[in-house]
């Protein structure tokens, strides 16, 4: 069974960084690399909503970012840790949300939480004043 742990949320001012960490057990290297991984948010009262994905096609490897964080966030991977990050910079109110990584090898449009077979139990992210 895959698990997947998040980790490195916390409280930080507008304008600050965090970086989120997302593990992966339970699964193959072979497989991880095959996954496509996503970041997905959810703030009180909200809907969940898609932040930022990365897959890996032909050999190469795709990052792709909602409008409202590109240019701030970054999604990366080391497959060697079973491991996908988030950093968030210039970190706003707005971005205030539980934040969730999921995994699954059916995944085709990556920005829909429901291709998604795997999930970890979120990581909180407040950004106040």
């Amino acid at each position: 069974q895959v698990q997947l742990v998040e980790s490195g949320g916390g409280l930080v001012r507008p304008g600050g960084s965090l970086r989120l960490s997302c593990a992966a057990s339970g699964i193959s290297l072979d497989d991880y690399k095959s996954y496509s991984i996503g970041w997905f948010r959810q703030a009180p009262g909200k809907e969940r909503e898609a932040v930022s994905y990365i897959e890996r096609s032909g050999g190469e490897i795709y990052t792709y970012y909602r409008d409202m964080v590109k240019g701030r966030f970054t999604i990366s991977r080391d497959d060697s840790k079973n491991t996908v990050y988030l950093q968030m910079n210039s970190l706003n109110l707005e971005d205030t949300a539980v934040y969730y990584c999921a995994t699954g090898n059916t995944v085709i449009s990556g920005f829909l939480w429901d291709e998604y077979d795997y999930w970890g139990q979120g990581t909180q992210v407040t950004v106040s004043s």
